[in-house]
């Protein structure tokens, strides 16, 4: 049997990061920590549980901290060695993973960043993860949407049940019962009762290298100084049955924006062994002291 092919990560990490001011205006907002983690680590994790050894960071110049992540800090691990904290000094190691960075010079739309990566990611299927979405426990949402494109040969959107929450995401109009379900189009923060379906998709999108040639054709016709997204592109790829939508396994944390930050920041800590017995004491007693 034919190995799979291979399939490479696209983080799309440049914009602003306004709705976390001022803590943005310093910090990349997919360095924000959950715990002792910052979330840019829990994609990495998911990349590298699904086999994906090759990443395209799209930046922009103000995110040299997500550079330095990805890299030594020779100064801090000649401290740590050998001394009472060198438990850290596995913690803050590279992650086994390749990171190629690659700059948007302006803001102009999610689907200008993602043709940033076509030099390094035109070859083969790829992986487009905004780190605004998040996933704990089950199978490696990347994995999943690797399975569903080896099963059907097609792009896959990942999904989730999103209720009333819809009118800030982007609703699917689908076909089929159950996954992988047939994407017809996708119809981005539809007003209220306009939405084909209650199902979103997220932060997270296998494509084949079709998308770039759309994306440029797209980008050919985008007039004026506005934001160009990829929503165009992934329903023409929809209109030619190419698009399928999955579900993740795992518990969806959306740190997008603080108020959801927030429970995202609990959620996770109530994952970890470590933290666990410590939140839950915490909650406890800020319950009492309210009531």
């Amino acid at each position: 049997m034919a190995d799979a092919p291979k399939v490479k990560g696209v983080i799309v990490a440049a914009g602003y990061g306004t709705r976390f001011l001022p803590v943005t205006k310093t910090i990349p907002k997919e360095m924000v920590p959950l715990v002792d983690r910052p979330a840019i680590d829990l994609l990495i994790q998911e990349f590298l549980e699904a086999d994906i050894d090759e990443v395209v960071l799209i930046s922009s110049r103000r995110r040299k901290a997500l550079e330095d992540y990805f890299d030594h800090e020779i100064e801090l691990e000649w401290f740590l060695q050998g001394s009472d904290s060198e438990e850290f000094l596995h913690s803050i190691q590279p992650p086994p993973i390749k990171v190629v960075f690659a700059r948007q010079d302006e803001m102009r739309g999610t689907g200008h960043a993602i043709l940033q990566a076509k030099p390094y990611a035109q070859d083969c299927p790829f992986i487009v993860a905004y780190p605004d979405d998040l996933f704990i426990g089950g199978e490696s949402f990347s994995k999943t949407l690797i399975k569903a494109h080896q099963a059907t040969g097609k792009c896959v959107l990942g999904v989730v049940h999103a209720g009333t929450e819809i009118a800030r995401l982007s609703s699917i109009d689908y076909e089929g019962e159950n996954p992988p379900l047939r994407v017809k189009r996708v119809i981005e923060k539809p007003p209220p009762g306009t939405e084909p379906s209650h199902i979103a998709s997220i932060g997270r999108y296998l494509f084949t290298p079709e998308l770039f040639d759309l994306l440029e054709e797209g980008w050919q016709r985008h007039q004026g100084p506005g934001e160009f997204y990829h929503i165009d592109a992934i329903n023409t790829l929809a209109a030619r049955d190419k698009v399928v939508a999955v579900f993740p396994e795992g518990k969806r944390l959306d740190i997008g924006v603080p108020a959801t930050y927030l429970e995202a920041f609990v959620e996770y800590a109530l994952s970890d062994p470590r933290w666990r017995p410590r939140m839950l004491e915490i909650l406890h007693r800020f319950a009492e002291r309210e009531l």
